[in-house]
Order: structure tokens, then sequence, then C-alpha cells
């Protein structure tokens, strides 16, 4: 039996839909947040962090794959996502 709320529930459904990329999943989870009594604000503001951490690895693919071309290539990439976490910690938003 789950202890989570269905508000809680359609929160982790939105990260999921967006990580996955799943347009069909998104379009379903937004409604049902909307059911669970989420505000629109608090929908887009689930999406947004969501957005940013889904960011975090794929900057960190675009800075290799970068890298790995040389001549000042990496100055390009990087923009967007989180900041980088002080030395020794895991980036995260």
């Amino acid at each position: 039996m789950s202890t989570l709320t269905f508000r809680d529930r359609e929160l982790v459904a939105l990260g999921a839909a967006l990580a996955s990329n799943c347009i069909p999943c998104v379009e379903y989870h937004v409604a049902e947040a909307r059911k669970a009594g989420l505000s629109d604000h608090e929908i887009n503001e689930a999406i947004e962090l969501a957005d940013k951490i889904k960011k975090v690895p794929a900057n960190k693919v675009l800075q290799v794959a970068t890298a790995l071309l040389g001549d000042g290539a990496t100055a390009k990439a990087g923009s967007g996502g989180c900041t980088p976490a002080p030395a020794g910690k895991p980036a995260c938003c």
C-alpha cells in the first residue's frame, strides 16, 4: 500500500514522464495532476525542476563529446542545467 498521496504520485509521474521524453505521458499526467488538486503554477514548477535535473547528464555528455573535439569546442558546451557541485559532491539541482 502506498503512503504517497495522489498529488505526490502525480508529481513523481510528471518527473518520470519528462525524463522519459514521453509526450502522451506528460499530457496524461498534467491532466491527472490537475485532478489531484495541483495548480498550474505547481505543475509548472515540477516540470521546470524535472527539466533542469534532466539537463545535468545531457550537459555532461555534451561536455565529453565537445572535449573530444578539442580546439576550444568545450567553451560552447555546458550551458543550462545545474551549476557544478563543489569538488567531491554529486551535481544536481
